[in-house]
């Protein structure tokens, strides 16, 4: 299945995309999809409806149909750093011999085509396609070979960044990883039936249809059931929690000279299977 969440901002109602690419709403099932919506108990409810039988919602997704964060009351925004070996490489930085484990606040998520805002005195403000990871089950202690039985699903993550900020203003990346705007999701989960190897995933992203990132997700340093376990040695992992699990070479830091986002600009990004954001930056 492919769920997404569809609306004004603050005030999205669950959806699914049919066959034909239309909108259905979920809204006489659900509340919204968020929380225990996302287990294996939720999702198996939903994958027995027919979605003809379910009310077409007018208007063509990511046109005229605005898409919301296809997950609600997200409850953490956990990332991973340098998880590519040549994005390490390219930010001068060693290949991590652990997971670097991050966070981005929830007030930084956005809808997948939602403007990117340019924070006031911001001079390097970056892209970064990556793999989000849904967590459906929730757990502590999760062992590696258990570890997918706890994805619910997929779903595309732009994590924009402010490089000085995130590098050179203190120890701590936060700061530069978590302003508004700064976590686009969707345009939806991707359950994870319909994705049976994350490791095997071609992401790229395009900024004013320059492409600066192509990669594949066959190269992480950490794979995703890595990543759930590491993670869950440190937090228990709940239903909604969403995992941004690194990014490939090409980002603006490692371009030589660096380029950094302005105002007026487009990025475009995708993910094999999973779909694709078009962001317009704007001046905070």
């Amino acid at each position: 299945m492919k769920l997404l969440r569809y609306g004004p901002p603050g005030q999205e109602r669950p959806g699914l995309l049919d066959a034909d690419g239309q909108v259905r709403d979920l809204s006489e099932h659900i509340d919204d999809l968020a929380g225990e919506v996302l287990t294996s108990a939720g999702l198996s409810l939903l994958s027995r409806l027919d979605p003809a039988t379910l009310p077409r919602v007018p208007g063509t997704p990511q046109q005229d149909l605005r898409l919301g964060p296809c997950v609600g009351q997200v409850g953490k925004f956990i990332c991973i750093g340098l998880n590519y070996a040549d994005h390490a490489a390219e930010s001068g930085l060693p290949v991590p011999q652990e997971p670097v484990v991050f966070a981005k606040w929830t007030s930084a998520i956005s809808g997948p085509d939602d403007p990117v805002r340019i924070p006031r005195g911001s001079v390097k403000t970056d892209w970064e396609v990556e793999l989000g990871v849904v967590i459906g089950e929730g757990g502590a202690y999760i062992d590696e070979a258990d570890a997918m039985r706890h994805v619910a699903g997929y779903c595309v993550v732009n994590d924009v960044s402010e490089r000085e900020w995130q590098l050179e203003r203190g120890t701590q990346w936060d700061k530069g990883k978590g302003c508004d705007t700064f976590g686009p999701i969707g345009p939806w989960l991707v359950t994870a039936d319909e994705i049976p190897d994350p490791q095997r995933l071609d992401l790229w992203l395009e900024v004013d249809g320059h492409r600066y990132q192509n990669g594949n997700t066959r190269t992480m340093v950490f794979g995703v059931a890595q990543i759930v376990s590491y993670l869950s040695r440190f937090m228990s992992l709940q239903p909604g929690d969403i995992i941004s699990t690194g990014t490939p070479p090409g980002v603006g830091l490692g371009q030589k000279p660096p380029v950094y986002l302005r105002p007026g600009q487009t990025m475009r990004l995708g993910i094999a299977g999973l779909g694709t954001q078009t962001q317009r930056t704007v001046a905070a």
